[in-house]
């Protein structure tokens, strides 16, 4: 199995953590989080350093998983990202074994499938999404980079939802939409291209 490291030992963290735990594809080398943190442990996994320790980890471990989530603001996802690049690991692509990604969809590297999401036929997704637990991203639609496709969320045929969004839980983009920013939770997207 490829060792993986975890950037952020969150709520996110703990879901992620159980999608990797299901897939069985990768292990989980430790966390990075907040210097305080070191030494603690999150669902039995050690906090082994924070982010000034990547450079040093990239000897021992090439890969990682960005486990902050994105609720309010993507910023420190997309930070992390693009540090992330800059020293060379690679962000590989994380997908519930539970959930349902169709052979003609694309995912792009360091987004997670959580449990129970479905991506349809053509479907894409960008790089560093959070596709989350019962998300439907149906036939030709796109997702953009540093996305959030939230719980329950249903993103329709050919809809695109533009980079840096963050689409709330059950809300729904109606198809051929095209939408940007921040999608309050339950809301219904009607805006046509």
């Amino acid at each position: 199995m490829i060792a993986v490291l975890l950037l952020g030992g969150g709520g996110h963290c703990k879901s992620v953590i159980d999608v990797i735990e299901q897939e069985r594809k990768y292990s989980i080398a430790g966390i990075i989080d907040k210097k305080e943190l070191i030494g603690t442990s999150v669902l039995g996994y050690e906090v082994i350093g924070c982010d000034d320790d990547l450079q040093e980890l990239f000897k021992k471990f090439q890969h990682a998983v960005i486990t902050v989530g994105h609720v309010k603001s993507n910023a420190i996802r997309v930070k992390l990202f693009t540090l992330l690049k800059e020293i060379g690991y690679a962000l590989p692509v994380v997908v519930s074994p539970l959930a349902y990604v169709s052979k003609r969809a694309s995912v792009d590297e360091g987004t997670v499938i959580m449990h129970h999401a479905l991506l349809n036929a053509c479907a894409k997704v960008g790089k560093n999404c959070i596709i989350n637990t019962k998300a439907l991203c149906e036939h030709d639609c796109v997702i953009e980079n540093h996305t959030h496709v939230s719980t329950g969320a249903i993103v329709n045929g050919g809809a695109i939802v533009k980079a840096n969004s963050f689409v709330g839980s059950s809300s729904v983009v109606v198809e051929c939409a095209t939408v940007s920013g921040f999608l309050k939770a339950g809301s219904l997207n009607r805006v046509r291209p």
